[in-house]
C-alpha cells in the first residue's frame, strides 16, 4: 500500500483558505486605492449597487454560475476577483507542499498572499502604501521569531539594511539626476522583505527582481513596444517576485 503524502491535506486546506483570502484581497485591491474602507461595508455590485448575497460570494463558484455577470443588472463582474481567488489558492497549496511543518506552511502562505496584494496594487497604481508594507514587516519579524530561519537578529538586521539600502540609492539618484528614481514606498517594502529573508537574502532578492524586470523589458521589445530610460516600472512587483523566490529557494550560494 502506498502511503499518502502528508503534505496533501495541508495543501488542500491552505488552498481552500486561499480562496477565502483571495476573495477578501480582491476587494482590498479595489477599495484601498479608491480610499474606501476595506473592512466595514457589505460587498456590492459595481453596476447597480445591489448588496451581494451569500450565494454571490462563494469564491470562483459564484462567478462561474453567474457567468461573470450580476444576477440583477447583468453588469460584468471584473475577472480580477476569481483570478485573485485562484491565485491565492495556488499560493496556499504551493506553501504547504514546499514547507516541512504546518507553521512554516501557514506563514509562507501568508507571505505569498501579502506579496500578491502588494504587487497588484503597485502594478496598477505605482503605489506601495504603508498599510501593506508595515504589516509585511511585522509578519516577517513574527515568522523569524517562530521559525528561527532567519534568526530574529538577522531579520532585524535585514529590515534595517533593506531600508537603508534603497533609501540611500533613491537619495543618490535624486541628487545625481535631479528627479525621482524610486518611489517612497520601495525602501519600506525592501525593509519588510529583509525581515522575511534576513540580510543575507537581500542580494538574492535583487537578483531575482532584476531578472524579472529585464524579462519584462525584453518582452516589451519583442512585442514592438518602445522602451526608454524615462519609462516607469513598478519596482515593487519585481521585489515581490524576488522575495517569494528567495524565501522558497533560499539565498543564492547558501
Amino acid at each position: 500500500m502506498i502511503d499518502a503524502d502528508p503534505h496533501v491535506p495541508a495543501a488542500l486546506a491552505l488552498a481552500g483558505l486561499g480562496l477565502i483570502a483571495g476573495s477578501f484581497l480582491g476587494l482590498v485591491s479595489v477599495r484601498l486605492p479608491a480610499g474606501e474602507g476595506v473592512v466595514a461595508g457589505r460587498s456590492r455590485c459595481g453596476g447597480c449597487g445591489r448588496t451581494l448575497d451569500a450565494r454571490d460570494l462563494i469564491p470562483v463558484v459564484s462567478y462561474v454560475v453567474a457567468r461573470g455577470r450580476c444576477r440583477r443588472c447583468e453588469a460584468p463582474i471584473p475577472v480580477r476577483y476569481p483570478l485573485m481567488e485562484l491565485g491565492c489558492a495556488v499560493i496556499g497549496a504551493w506553501a504547504a507542499l514546499s514547507q516541512p511543518t504546518p507553521v512554516a506552511a501557514a506563514l509562507t502562505a501568508l507571505l505569498g498572499w501579502q506579496l500578491l496584494l502588494i504587487a497588484i496594487i503597485d502594478g496598477e497604481h505605482f503605489w506601495l502604501p504603508d498599510r501593506l508594507t508595515l504589516p509585511l514587516l511585522a509578519t516577517g519579524l513574527t515568522a523569524a521569531a517562530l521559525l528561527d530561519v532567519p534568526t530574529l537578529r538577522d531579520s532585524l538586521i535585514g529590515a534595517a539594511v533593506g531600508f537603508a539600502a534603497l533609501w540611500s540609492l533613491a537619495r543618490a539618484y535624486r541628487r545625481l539626476r535631479g528627479r525621482e528614481g524610486l518611489g517612497g514606498g520601495d525602501p519600506f517594502l525592501f525593509a519588510a522583505i529583509g525581515a522575511w529573508t534576513g540580510w543575507l537574502g537581500l542580494p538574492t532578492v535583487l537578483i531575482w527582481a532584476s531578472a524579472a524586470g529585464l524579462s519584462l523589458v525584453a518582452a516589451q521589445r519583442l512585442t514592438g513596444r518602445g522602451v526608454s530610460g524615462g519609462d516607469r516600472l513598478p519596482f515593487g512587483v519585481f521585489l515581490a517576485i524576488g522575495a517569494w523566490m528567495t524565501w522558497l529557494l533560499g539565498p543564492l550560494g547558501f
